[in-house]
């Protein structure tokens, strides 16, 4: 019963200091300097909120939440390499002229 109790402190102190992460990386969106930081800290929220997920699958024992978390962790996945194209191409798609 006491591993039971120090598991749920530890899984809700995880989720309250992943939870200041996101704020901080959330600033760091607002007020990055340059487009890369800003890349860099979307990449940052969208991997901490894989993890929010991850620890809510830990907290009510649903494996469902897993699923999600791995869905949300190839979207991630997708915009960041979208946006990184982006900077550096200046085009994400690109067309073929035709003759």
């Amino acid at each position: 019963m006491a591993g039971e109790a120090l598991a749920t402190t530890a899984v809700d102190a995880a989720l309250v200091v992943v939870a200041a992460l996101c704020l901080l990386c959330g600033y760091r969106v607002v007020v990055g300097p340059t487009v890369p930081d800003r890349v860099v800290a979307l990449d940052a929220i969208a991997t901490n909120v894989v993890a929010i997920t991850v620890l809510f699958a830990l907290k009510t024992g649903r494996g469902l939440y897993v699923t999600v978390s791995l869905v949300l962790a190839i979207i991630g996945f997708l915009s960041t390499v979208a946006v990184a194209k982006y900077v550096t191409a200046g085009d994400i798609i690109t067309r073929r002229e035709q003759r």
